[in-house]
């Protein structure tokens, strides 16, 4: 069965948000889960955190960075347009839980999956304290949703347009080292970002949990993809994750992962803009 796209807008350059009707997902659907799209027979299968549900109107939200092939063209789609797969929630869900006080980190399009999760914190009966960055002020995601949810919200952006100069984990560092007492810390975003962040809870001994962007392909254990190491126990991100110990993954293998099939990413985004443009490759 067909999936229909409701509604599509591009949030900031490049990014863009899509709610899809696919009410059995929106009913069991919780924060820290995602789905796997594939747009038709020809396409690839990939995976992207829930941002958002719906459970009255049965939809899903999703955001992401038009980047490579597949999510080029999921740009190109809009409202009434159908994806041939959608299927989910996948993954296990963010422990939810109250502890006291949670900070919440957001880089870049992980902001969009922080959102559920900072909501649910809060409606635990958390004091919860955001952080979002981005590149620069124009690329800044949900400010004011996540603002609604937080008890506090700092921006950072590393060219200082708006709010700290800086990076996420300076903001963190600062918090940790005024004395407060933080409980728990989840960082979601590039891999390089939720490492640092990792470096920086580490010596505070702060329980820190990161979502892992690992390749996927069927997204139930069974291709071996996703693997990551964790502990030094191998671990499929789809079905053990996508939430991990930060201090226990290990992140160069990780990033190494997701670089192996650039050449071949570039290859296919080029043959896709060289179809779209209607010249002979």
């Amino acid at each position: 069965m067909p999936f229909e796209i409701l509604n599509k807008q591009e949030l900031v350059p490049t990014i863009y948000l899509m709610n899809i009707a696919a009410p059995g997902i929106a009913r069991k659907a919780q924060p820290g889960q995602f789905v796997i799209l594939r747009i038709d027979e020809k396409g690839e299968r990939i995976p992207l955190t829930i941002a958002d549900f719906d459970r009255k109107n049965g939809s899903i939200t999703m955001i992401f960075q038009a980047v490579g092939r597949t999510t080029m063209h999921l740009a190109s789609m809009k409202a009434g347009d159908e994806l041939l797969d959608f299927i989910g929630p996948l993954g296990n869900p963010a422990h939810i839980e109250k502890v006291g006080t949670v900070i919440l980190v957001g880089g870049g399009v992980g902001v969009a999956p922080v959102f559920p999760q900072t909501r649910a914190f809060k409606e635990a009966g958390n004091k919860v304290i955001s952080i979002i960055g981005a590149r620069s002020a124009n690329l800044l995601l949900w400010e004011d949703r996540m603002r609604k949810v937080s008890d506090e919200l700092f921006i950072t952006t590393d060219d200082g347009t708006k709010g700290h100069h800086g990076f996420v984990t300076d903001i963190v560092k600062k918090i940790l080292e005024s004395g407060e007492k933080v409980d728990r810390v989840v960082a979601i975003g590039p891999p390089v970002m939720m490492r640092a962040v990792a470096g920086v809870t580490r010596p505070f001994n702060v329980k820190t949990i990161v979502s892992l962007n690992s390749i996927m392909v069927d997204g139930t254990g069974m291709c071996g993809a996703c693997r990551v190491l964790v502990g030094n126990e191998t671990k499929f991100a789809c079905v053990d994750g996508p939430e991990f110990d930060a201090h226990l993954v290990d992140f160069t293998l990780l990033m190494n992962r997701l670089a192996i099939y650039q050449p071949e990413e570039k290859m296919a985004l080029e043959k896709y803009k060289c179809e779209r443009e209607g010249c002979k490759c």
